[in-house]
């Protein structure tokens, strides 16, 4: 198995796969009280999770999101300077964070990632988790997500596009507990994402649908 498999929008899902998400499992010991004290920022620009509660100002109520402590989520270029794009990249970094928390956070549920994504986006995130739970893979180490931009489309939906650099992560099996820390840095370790997101009612831009390529020259 490569460090992080691809994320790619799902063609086709069955409805299973997104009620399968509130028994989504991951690391056999990102559930214990050390992984429950692993809190991040909603800066990007510290590593771990957003810890989410209340966002200032937007009056959201947001899921708790943590992760384990050896993985860690930077992102780079989180404040534009516009208020509206920032609350974009906001929104879509929780959805990152979401989908890790439910690969490596062994849990009953996992509200963050059904409160951040929706539509296809939801449908691709359950492919994605689906995928480490029936390898009994998860992984642990630092993902930087880098070039973020946001363009509005229309009324209540953008897209947002961004490079993932996995090369400092690795593949946890989760029979043995081992990782696998020979695998080399490639050129599949660099990922670039183009995603669409929608505004919901409460305010939230949840990921609505994703597309990506692996090797992408664009984020070498």
């Amino acid at each position: 198995m490569n460090r992080r498999p691809t994320l790619l929008a799902a063609a086709a899902v069955t409805a299973a796969a997104v009620v399968s998400l509130s028994a989504c499992g991951g690391s056999d010991g990102a559930g214990s009280k050390d992984s429950d004290k692993i809190a991040g920022s909603d800066s990007g620009t510290e590593k771990g999770a957003s810890p989410s509660a209340k966002a200032p100002g937007d009056g959201v109520k947001r899921p708790e999101i943590k992760l384990p402590k050896d993985v860690h989520n930077v992102f780079e270029g989180g404040r534009t300077g516009d208020p509206k794009k920032d609350a974009v990249l906001a929104d879509n970094e929780r959805w990152v964070n979401s989908l890790i928390e439910a690969v490596t956070v062994k849990a009953k549920d996992h509200p963050a990632l059904k409160f951040y994504a929706a539509g296809d986006g939801l449908l691709s995130s359950a492919e994605y988790v689906q995928g480490f739970q029936k390898n009994k893979k998860s992984f642990i180490g630092t993902t930087r997500y880098y070039n973020r931009q946001v363009t509005f489309l229309k009324d209540g939906v953008a897209a947002v596009t961004y490079c993932q650099d996995g090369k400092k992560t690795y593949p946890k099996d989760l029979k043995t507990g081992a990782v696998d820390r020979s695998i080399k840095p490639s050129a599949n370790d660099y990922t670039f994402f183009n995603t669409r997101v929608k505004k919901n009612a409460e305010g939230v831009w949840q990921t609505d649908s994703v597309t990506s390529t692996a090797g992408a020259k664009k984020c070498m």
